[in-house]
């Protein structure tokens, strides 16, 4: 019989031996957003297509390339591409708006886009992320750029890059707009096909294409002037500079990149990426940027916000393995009802311990227990007859005798 293999390309086990490095930057951020102040919440894996149609952007890749949407019961359902448009949806639903701002969420968990696979991207990949509503100053933009370079540092990445752009709000922009159409009319059939339908429905997003042909386009001297235009207002230009100011107080690096726009249609004013010097051409590790109008677009009240999210694979790529963590203790025994309460009292205490369930020779169950576990706790006949057992260090190969009653307060003495 034919075995049975995983569904796809793009999709893979993260096995026990892989493990650890996921709990490490699990636990990460929840350490670090939990310091912040930021709350977890975990959205269903799938939506209403139309939630990503409408937050996303229906001008996107992501909406028109790369979702997985199937039909139940008549309704369109869309395993989730991103996250931001569900907290919101669960923001607007769990009326949220009536806590006090900051309302500020995180969450991690697995998203799903059919594109080509690549360096520390899955069809089914994960990422880890930020959310904060209420705040229109840009103190909120800062906190985001500053928290997402604190918790990349917290994992041990530090040599990033910080890059960050304006992309004005929606009356400052449509000026810009006009101008780019303008100035890239002549080029439009030597654009891809893609850009070409960008050029029609939103043009700002042709500067995000990865497209050769087209990158060399948007280098030349008439349109990256248009590009590095100041096109911003007065009270987005202040927005900005004073972002600035603040990462410049909280000692973050940055550069200003104005090609920068990110992928979906829903920023507006501060928009970020960091990248890490230790990847190839896909650099990029964290991406966000404030949306303003994308709750009051999903039908909540008008209110502004900020977030960013991490793809977890490609932080898993840049770390070093995590060493697997070991079992306290491991009981080496042929008596097995002895063994058996001597366990359950001990994982009962908080102690990570497992024994052999087959009654192998010690030899074989202390070779065992040198490969899985700090102690070996030995319980043969003798010991079993005087209420004692003898505790073997398998780091150090040191050995003692206690009695049964005294082995917790030793383990634990131990620092396990």
């Amino acid at each position: 019989m034919a075995k049975i293999i995983t569904v796809q390309k793009g999709t893979k086990d993260i096995l026990p031996t892989e493990i650890d490095s996921w709990h490490f930057i699990e636990n990460a951020a929840n350490e670090v957003f939990s310091n912040a102040g930021y709350k977890e919440i975990r959205t269903p894996i799938f939506e209403a297509t139309e939630l990503f149609a409408r937050g996303v952007g229906d001008t996107t890749d992501i909406v028109n390339k790369e979702m997985y949407t199937f039909e139940k019961s008549e309704r369109s359902l869309t395993l989730r591409p991103e996250n931001t448009a569900g907290v919101v949806r669960s923001y607007i639903e769990n009326g949220m708006h009536r806590l006090s701002a900051p309302v500020k969420l995180w969450y991690k968990g697995p998203m799903f886009r059919y594109e080509r696979p690549q360096a520390g991207r899955q069809r089914q990949f994960h990422q880890v992320g930020m959310e904060m509503f209420g705040i229109a100053q840009p103190t909120a933009d800062a906190e985001a750029i500053s928290l997402a370079v604190n918790y990349l540092n917290k994992i041990g990445l530090n040599d990033l890059d910080v890059e960050i752009n304006t992309l004005g709000c929606p009356t400052c922009r449509e000026e810009y707009k006009k101008k780019l159409k303008e100035v890239l009319k002549p080029y439009l059939s030597e654009l891809c096909p893609d850009c070409q339908k960008r050029y029609e429905k939103n043009p700002l997003r042709l500067l995000d294409c990865k497209v050769e042909e087209c990158k060399a386009i948007y280098e030349k001297p008439e349109v990256k002037k248009v590009i590095t235009s100041d096109f911003v207002c007065p009270e987005c230009h202040e927005h900005f500079e004073s972002v600035k100011r603040y990462l410049n107080i909280l000692k973050i690096k940055y550069t200003v990149n104005k090609l920068l726009v990110r992928g979906l249609d829903y920023y507006n004013r501060t928009v970020f990426e960091i990248k890490s010097n230790n990847l190839g051409s896909q650099n990029a590790v964290c991406g966000g940027g404030r949306y303003d109008s994308l709750v009051k677009n999903l039908g909540g009240e008008d209110t502004p916000a900020v977030g960013f999210a991490m793809g977890m694979e490609r932080l898993i790529s840049l770390i070093p393995k995590q060493n697997e963590n070991k079992l306290d203790a491991y009981v080496v025994s042929t008596n097995i009802e002895e063994t058996l309460k001597l366990v359950s009292t001990l994982r009962n205490a908080g102690i990570k311990v497992d024994f052999d369930m087959t009654s192998k020779k010690f030899t074989k169950q202390l070779e065992k227990a040198s490969k899985l576990a700090k102690y070996a706790l030995i319980l043969g006949e003798d010991e079993i007859a005087n209420g004692k057992i003898s505790v073997k260090n398998l780091e150090k190969s040191e050995q003692v005798t206690l009695k049964i009653n005294e082995l917790k307060e030793y383990l634990f003495n131990c620092q396990i």
